[in-house]
């Protein structure tokens, strides 16, 4: 919801002039004019109306509602372009799509009671899917019907939690706003991956933008110590915070507010899964994908040389969709790296086993068939060359090791 609390206005069946909050989590504007709709309504009357931008106020029975908005969902995904052949067109096809169908879907609403009660036949109590998403539930408010469908999905979600092999099947409950781990590849790299020597002295990891605090579950499990998991958004913070607890893993995880690094902390390992796809989000929830001119991306590398211990490494799991969308080459990242003073230690790739990987009519198949999850380890570049010295001056390449250890330090 806005800070600006906003209102939207209609007249009901009676000819009774009707107000509430309207509630929008992606900050859309209320719309200006509101019709009735109802059972009698039929689909493509709502698309036409959707389509040009009439905001329809449900009024019938809530299950008919639903297959009403499935009905839209099917019309406007017809409308989908899918024979472009180059990547960047395609994909701002995709978006463009997108916001078309959010805007179409987002055009059925509903009316909300004081209370969090949906006076509608047959609704079902929606009371906690309400509070969890942050709703008024002292107000009468009016959301969309597939936000509110959004938030109900959540729920459940939370309620039952995800299942992560990484955690030996232990469990992992998402948040409303806070995105899923649904998609494990990247949490079993992170499994995966050697742990840095250096840990074995100084046990300290940072989890950069936690999410969930998976990540974070998962370094602890592998062993360390002191694990401090780091977000700025609140939802994510509770949310990480509570899959902690419920680990057993509080002793070895601190949640805490922060952009990115902790301030004045340095660490020798510092795990990252920034938003993969250089663009702009529509909602809180894809900003866990979308990052505009990857700036948490270049953040964290420019930021952290300065966070690592010696022999410390930081761990960038990512995605090359990018890369197959034209929106970044692979020269573009590495010279990302080369800037901020990092050496690739080592890469682990993963296949994404998500459904749309392997779907044909996936509008970006031909990208999402050839993507790959990486995690790439990374060591600031001055540790890394002082250490490739010693081993070879321990090999006799150089003669004598601390005089010539002492010339790399100096710079000579």
């Amino acid at each position: 919801m806005t800070d600006i609390e906003q209102q939207v206005t209609w007249t009901d069946a009676e000819g009774r002039v009707r107000t509430a909050l309207w509630h929008s989590e992606n900050a859309a504007a209320p719309p200006r004019g509101i019709t009735l709709v109802d059972d009698r309504t039929t689909a493509d009357a709502a698309y036409r109306m959707a389509a040009e931008g009439t905001a329809m106020l449900w009024r019938g029975d809530y299950h008919n509602a639903r297959q009403l908005l499935a009905s839209m969902k099917r019309r406007v995904d017809r409308r989908r372009r899918r024979s472009v052949v180059d990547p960047a067109i395609a994909f701002n096809q995709y978006r463009q799509a997108q916001a078309l169908r959010a805007k179409v879907l987002g055009s059925l609403l509903v009316a909300v009671d004081e209370g969090a009660v949906l006076s509608l036949r047959r609704s079902p109590d929606i009371r906690a899917a309400c509070a969890e998403a942050g709703c008024p539930l002292d107000r009468p408010f009016v959301c969309s019907l597939a936000a509110l469908l959004g938030m109900m999905g959540s729920h459940e979600w939370r309620r039952k939690g995800v299942a992560v092999p990484a955690l030996g099947g232990a469990r992992i409950h998402p948040h409303y706003g806070v995105f899923s781990p649904v998609r494990g590849e990247y949490v079993d790299l992170v499994a995966q991956a050697p742990i840095p020597d250096v840990c074995s002295v100084r046990p300290v990891a940072f989890d950069i933008g936690t999410g969930t605090g998976v990540l974070a579950a998962v370094l602890a499990r592998r062993g360390v110590t002191d694990v401090v998991a780091t977000d700025l958004n609140a939802r994510a913070l509770t949310c990480a915070h509570e899959n902690v607890e419920r680990l057993g893993l509080s002793g070895q995880v601190r949640v805490t507010q922060s952009d990115l690094f902790p301030a004045r902390r340095r660490a020798a390992l510092a795990v990252c899964n920034p938003p993969w796809l250089p663009a702009k989000p529509t909602s809180a929830l894809e900003s866990a994908v979308y990052d505009p001119g990857s700036r948490v991306l270049r953040e964290f590398l420019r930021r952290l040389p300065g966070h690592l211990v010696a022999g410390g490494e930081g761990w960038l799991i990512l995605s090359d969709l990018a890369e197959h969308l034209g929106l970044r080459t692979r020269d573009d990242l590495l010279d990302l790296f080369d800037g901020a003073g990092l050496e690739v230690a080592g890469r682990l790739d993963a296949r994404p086993r998500h459904p749309r990987a392997h779907d044909p009519s996936d509008p970006l198949h031909a990208a999402r068939s050839r993507e790959i999850t990486s995690l790439w380890r990374l060591a600031a570049r001055p540790y890394r060359e002082i250490q490739e010295f010693f081993t070879e001056s321990r090999h006799g390449k150089f003669g004598e090791g601390t005089s010539g250890g002492q010339r790399v330090m100096k710079g000579e």
